[in-house]
């Protein structure tokens, strides 16, 4: 959660501070605590549009049906040299970028404080600290069109980063400089680093590590401004980018749109062309207890900033949350009221028992957090790349039709999830000891839905993990054998067939080194990963 503080001599500008509106504030989903001088909001992750003082004005003047619907955003076409060349360099190391020029700005301490904030805040939430979206705004006045983004050898990139006198190369940069050094592991290993190049050859940042000093520091003289975002993912990439350029069009800039060549295949950033959803208000009414007509929704929509018409709700092209219907429902119910939802008792009295397996489950995590064990819970859903990694086919796993993130995949193991946590933590303290409990999917006629356990150690070996797996079972009162097996994605004659009442109920085995490198582990890495329904039977 990012917590925001506004100045109230600014805030004040829009609304007038009571306690009627701080409850007010506190409805719209965004708690808030008042100090003497300033207002402290709370901003969920997932609504990045609302970090500025303009963008949550924005969203909070349609939740007071001051400003209802989406608001219209006026986008000029691509003038001479608006371009930005994507060179094939930057596709194994930072592949894609959004980038726009907005002019007729007028820049004071507070504005620029602003466009600051809302930059480091997005890295920190949208962008996941930079891994996944960098942001980049320079003073046109300064640069040269058209832009070139490539890759290039460390000692072949040199300029003098921003807040520094001495020039740099690449290497020098995030290895010397405060920021450099902050986000170097983003581009550890890689043999080239991305750059942004001007027309008269000058660069201009080393995304996302840092801008040049000479091009890329805004100040009260600028009046137009070239705004990058770079990343992995294109979709995420252009969210970012509208929701920089909007609230720079709310300081009193116009947006302009830029051509962007990838090789032949060319995009034009921002496109504020909304994403429409169709939307069942039978589903509403089922979610929220409510009885909704057609109407409601017609008012509480626009609440929302949404436009709605006959069932389709047209998404904000700065809003990155609404991944489902689910969502959209959501807002209405914030658009209604919580206060106003009154709560029933069910009329059916029923008496509650804990399953039998959640019983088991419960008794297996005691038993491995006995053993010094941490127990993690991951989400169902997991990368093709991390597919690849596994050395694993996509038509071995469940594919989404419209997902909305990178993560398109329905998990068919453990180990991938696993293996994520511990390359995350890979600079924290060894040994690491993890288990879950959890569910895979399996593709078929119908999909399959298995219930599963999965132990990992690293550093560790086979015999290690037979002796965990001894004591689990000793502790179960389950007899189980052990049949020598090869295993996709394990060492050949240190894996093995886990059996009970005869039948194969997974595995226990070291991870290939092949595999590893692939998840950039360096430590041996031994794992258990069974079916826990056998299991289940003996309880029952």
């Amino acid at each position: 959660m990012a917590k925001i503080r506004f100045s109230k001599k600014e805030f004040e500008k829009y609304h007038k501070i009571d306690s009627k509106l701080l409850e007010r504030i506190s409805m719209f989903g965004t708690p808030v605590d008042e100090f003497e001088d300033e207002l402290e909001i709370e901003i969920f992750p997932n609504r990045p549009d609302l970090i500025s003082l303009n963008g949550f004005m924005r969203g909070f003047n349609a939740f007071l049906e001051k400003e209802k619907g989406m608001r219209k955003y006026k986008l000029n076409s691509p003038e001479k040299n608006f371009k930005v060349q994507i060179d094939k360099s930057v596709e194994k190391v930072r592949p894609f970028t959004a980038c726009a020029i907005v002019k007729g700005l007028k820049f004071d301490d507070s504005k620029i404080k602003e466009l600051m904030d809302l930059q480091e805040k997005l890295h920190v939430t949208l962008g996941r600290n930079r891994k996944k979206v960098a942001i980049g705004v320079y003073p046109l006045e300064k640069m040269a069109l058209p832009i070139k983004y490539e890759a290039r050898s460390p000692d072949k990139i040199r300029f003098v980063p921003l807040e520094s006198e001495t020039e740099m190369d690449g290497m020098q940069i995030i290895q010397q400089h405060p920021k450099g050094k902050e986000y170097a592991h983003l581009l550890k290993g890689k043999s080239v680093f991305p750059i942004f190049v001007d027309g008269n050859k000058k660069i201009l940042s080393m995304p996302p590590i840092i801008n040049s000093n000479e091009t890329g520091k805004v100040d009260e003289k600028t009046k137009e401004v070239f705004v990058e975002c770079s990343g992995n993912d294109f979709e995420t990439l252009k969210k970012a980018l509208n929701i920089v350029v909007t609230t720079l069009s709310d300081l009193g800039g116009k947006i302009f749109q830029m051509e962007l060549d990838y090789s032949g295949k060319e995009e034009i950033t921002p496109n504020f062309e909304p994403e429409k959803i169709k939307i069942s208000l039978e589903n509403v009414n089922k979610l929220l207890g409510l009885e909704l007509k057609e109407k409601d929704l017609e008012k509480l929509l626009p609440k929302m900033g949404y436009d709605y018409a006959k069932g389709i709700v047209s998404i904000p092209p700065w809003r990155t949350d609404i991944l489902h219907e689910v969502d959209i429902t959501e807002d209405i119910a914030i658009a209604y009221g919580y206060d106003d939802l009154i709560p029933e008792i069910p009329s059916v009295s029923t008496i509650g028992e804990e399953s039998k397996e959640s019983v088991v489950k419960s008794k297996i995590s005691e038993i491995l957090s006995g053993l010094g064990l941490i127990e993690i819970s991951s989400l169902h859903l997991i990368k093709h790349e991390e597919l690849r990694n596994m050395k694993q086919k996509e038509s071995e796993a469940v594919q989404l039709m419209d997902s909305k993130t990178d993560y398109k995949v329905l998990r068919n193991s453990l180990m991938i999830p696993a293996l994520r946590t511990l390359f995350e933590n890979k600079n924290n303290e060894y040994p690491q000891k993890i288990f879950e409990i959890g569910n895979i999917f399996v593709p078929g006629r119908s999909i399959m839905e298995e219930s599963r356990l999965l132990i990992a150690c690293i550093p560790s070996n086979f015999t290690e993990l037979k002796q965990m797996l001894d004591y689990l079972m000793k502790m179960l009162d389950i007899e189980y054998e052990i049949k020598d097996s090869p295993v996709i994605s394990m060492i050949d004659g240190r894996t093995a067939q886990v059996i009970v009442n005869k039948k194969e109920i997974g595995f226990i085995g070291e991870v290939n080194p092949e595999i590893l490198d692939n998840w950039n582990l360096k430590q041996p890495l031994a794992v258990i990963e069974i079916s826990l329904d056998e299991i289940f039977e003996k309880f029952k």
